[in-house]
């Protein structure tokens, strides 16, 4: 057979999609992986309860930082040698994280980790976008894609529950050794290069808009700490604002920008974005305190609290399918605003839990979640890529997971707070006061989820109203 028959062409794309989604899970369920594996690792390097978080936050603060440079070298190294990069370094970081034998050298693995992670992952994306240009199998991949995304924490907690309980919570880290190989040997040959753009990297905008971020995830992260008002969370974030808007100007005057300002023009991408933080804002959080609340509260190990999202992840994935069907039916921003209410509901229903409730009647809660949360994030996904030229999809891709990963730190960081005020800060709260906070927090994450429906409502009124302006555009009559 031909290696240029239909056949062998699918075949191809499928290694292509396997390879991106390959890299996409390793580097998404990092995040999450150690979540349950905490207390051991407190133990085992002598962790303060202080110092832990930033098992998570090191990790998050390298990738949320640099995602947008990591975006534009793509597009100005090539998306394929930039991505190849980028895995070789994480699967590097990764060896190193795995046999770390200090806190110190574990967190500064880590945030190797998220510098590597944040160089490969903007690639993935817009290498799917041009690897796939029919139209059909294009939103086929992404929604493969989003949903691997959207389950990538809950599979995270799951591998992790398993290898802290039947092995070592280092297993987390060093299982991304033999993955990262395969993807490497196939990366080469499999994944298409993008031409290099001609041009120079626009280093004000990187400068800005790298040390923005950090400082704002920064802040963030210390906010969960310390507190809203303490100058250790005012600072960096002023400094964030102040940084953010400086980037803002220099990308509005520069001719080669890093982030170009047109593709928040679109009212879909705009709004994908901002929707994408809320979501993950509340969906990070819930795995990160429903973990801690089936651990503290109900006693269960790290393999029965992994264990217990399997249902939710089984919904991600599923919704691959429901959207394909449902998409040529029901207009998205419909279904999107549809997904976000079911998701709304779940969590609502979450936040009844006290001291008494029992695993198994959470999981209805969590199936709701896993039906809104994965509809929704495939959605987000196509309206953040809608429309987003070749040229751009690297920087298109860089915002998409910038909003995923500040949508984590945001999240967290609110969620937290509102953890600690709900336990007054009690230093060895029971576990009634423990689920009042857990169930104080689940109150709150629906909150986003509202914020997003009404984010849904303003895509919703924008592609009605361009319908509208599109139907009374006059068709020009041939003369004769």
């Amino acid at each position: 057979m031909s290696p240029t028959s239909p056949s062998a062409g699918a075949r191809h794309r499928a290694v292509v999609l396997m390879v991106i989604l390959g890299c996409q899970l390793m580097m998404t369920l990092d995040a999450s992986i150690v979540t349950t594996a905490l207390t051991h690792i407190k133990t085992e390097l002598g962790f303060t309860d202080s110092s832990l978080s930033w098992i998570q936050n090191a990790y998050v603060l390298a990738f949320g930082g640099l995602l947008l440079l990591g975006a534009r070298a793509g597009d100005l190294l090539g998306r394929r040698r930039v991505f190849i990069a980028g895995t070789a370094l994480f699967t590097a970081a990764s060896l190193l994280a795995g046999l770390a034998p200090s806190a110190e050298l574990l967190i500064a693995a880590r945030t190797l980790q998220g510098l590597a992670a944040a160089f490969a992952i903007p690639s993935t994306l817009a290498l799917l976008i041009t690897s796939f240009p029919e139209p059909e199998e294009r939103t086929r991949a992404i929604a493969i894609y989003s949903a691997v995304i959207g389950a990538g924490a809950s599979v995270g907690i799951i591998v992790g529950g398993v290898f802290t309980e039947y092995l070592s919570w280092r297993w987390g880290l060093l299982i991304n050794v033999p993955l990262g190989i395969l993807v490497l040997a196939l990366a080469p040959r499999f994944l298409p290069e993008t031409e290099r753009q001609s041009g120079r990297v626009d280093l004000l905008g990187a400068l800005t808009v790298t040390l923005g971020m950090s400082a704002l995830v920064y802040g963030l992260v210390e906010a969960a700490e310390v507190g809203w008002l303490s100058a250790r969370t005012l600072l960096p974030l002023t400094a964030a604002v102040v940084l953010l808007v400086g980037f803002v100007i220099v990308e509005l005057r520069a001719s080669q920008p890093i982030v170009p300002l047109r593709l928040f023009f679109s009212v879909q991408r705009s709004g994908a974005y901002v929707g994408r933080i809320l979501i993950v804002g509340a969906m990070f959080s819930t795995f990160y305190f429903l973990s801690q609340y089936l651990q503290n509260v109900r006693g269960l190990s790290p393999l029965a609290t992994g264990l217990a999202y399997i249902p939710m992840t089984g919904m991600f994935f599923a919704m691959v399918y429901v959207v394909r069907w449902a998409a040529p039916r029901v207009s998205k921003p419909v279904l999107l605003l549809t997904s976000l209410t079911t998701a709304a509901i779940g969590m609502a229903w979450l936040s009844r839990i006290d001291a008494t409730t029992t695993v198994a009647s959470i999981l209805p809660q969590l199936l709701v979640l896993g039906v809104g949360q994965g509809i929704a994030i495939i959605l987000l996904t196509d309206f953040g890529m809608a429309e987003v030229d070749q040229g751009d999809a690297g920087a298109a891709s860089g915002l998409v997971n910038t909003a995923h990963q500040i949508g984590g730190s945001i999240g967290l960081a609110i969620l937290t707070v509102v953890y600690g005020s709900a336990v007054h800060h009690d230093p060895a709260p029971g576990t009634v006061t423990r689920a009042h906070g857990y169930a104080a927090v689940f109150d709150v994450a629906t909150g986003f989820y509202v914020l997003a429906m009404i984010i849904a409502v303003v895509i919703l009124a924008a592609g009605r109203r361009q319908a509208r302006r599109s139907a009374t555009v006059p068709v020009p009559v041939a003369a004769g």
